[in-house]
């Protein structure tokens, strides 16, 4: 018969797998998931000029993580495990869901959930907040449901017509309008889907959230409302292209308008969108800064 110390020798206790080994199973189980949505997404979504954008914006919440990933591992171990598990929970649930229904909004945008949810696990909620700007980033790489897009479209489109075929007028242009249809001179213009501004606007204000987390650090209704502000930015942007489009189609003919001048609008409406959401910010940042410089 062995001693007991030989006993006790043999009955090792049972530890916990090391952080990598856990790192490690938890990639594995993403990329099973998430891969094949991606490769969809790929094929489908993201590869029509509305929704081209998605492959950037998840690669800019791939650096914006890696940039914050030295604070995050530094951050205590204080799990917030039962709100880590209700948010696995449902986003799993809507995972599933989204999969098998074909619901690719959904099955991608369980993925923000199934994040924060292993956030809330390791590092509690300390840990969600310092990750909270690339999960709320990675928002506009989802695409958006179609009843949506068909939703808003039509409005959008009649007004962008509308204004630029008021302001054309009222610059001395001999045009009409019959619906979504702008009439110049022998021309006739058929403003599109992708001039109405919705998925301008979604890109636009993934731009501006970006710009405000690279920018110091402001007040939350000042970032809200400067949130706000891209939506009308956005909309003047896309009157600006439809009346490129329509001024180079008057003086240099149909072709001019469909031709390149057609893709570098797009560049135009983006620069002009730009542009409009800086100085929209300084004007909204400048009385903070005039406060703090009375504070000083």
């Amino acid at each position: 018969m062995l001693p007991i110390t030989h006993t006790a020798e043999l009955r090792r206790p049972w530890t916990w797998p090391s952080r990598w080994t856990v790192g490690a199973l938890i990639a594995v189980g993403l990329a099973v998931m998430y891969v094949p949505t991606y490769w969809t997404l790929f094929q489908t979504a993201w590869a029509s000029d509305e929704q081209g954008h998605g492959p950037l914006i998840v690669g800019l919440c791939i650096w914006l993580t890696v940039q914050r990933w030295p604070s995050f591992v530094a951050l205590p171990d204080r799990s917030a495990g039962g709100w880590g598990s209700l948010a696995l929970a449902v986003s799993l649930a809507a995972y599933v869901i989204g999969r098998s229904q074909g619901i690719q909004g959904l099955e991608a945008g369980s993925q923000i959930g199934v994040l924060a949810g292993l956030l809330l696990w390791f590092k509690g909620r300390a840990g969600l907040r310092l990750m909270a700007v690339p999960l709320g980033f990675l928002v506009f790489s989802v695409p958006l449901p179609g009843i949506l897009v068909l939703t808003l479209t039509m409005p959008l489109k009649s007004a962008v017509s509308a204004c630029a075929e008021w302001l054309l007028h009222l610059a001395g242009y001999p045009v009409g309008r019959t619906g979504v249809v702008l009439v110049i001179g022998q021309y006739q213009l058929l403003v599109a889907d992708a001039c109405a501004g919705l998925n301008s606007m979604f890109t636009l204000e993934a731009l501006g959230f970006l710009w405000m987390s690279l920018r110091p650090r402001s007040t939350v209704a000042r970032d809200a409302l400067l949130a706000l502000v891209i939506l009308p930015i956005s909309f003047a942007a896309n009157v600006v292209r439809v009346m490129v489009l329509v001024l180079i189609t008057y003086y240099f003919g149909d072709a001019a308008g469909q031709g390149f001048a057609h893709s570098f609008s797009g560049i135009v409406l983006f620069v002009v969108a730009v542009l409009l959401m800086m100085v929209a910010e300084s004007v909204i940042r400048r009385p903070l800064g005039r406060r703090r410089e009375v504070r000083a």
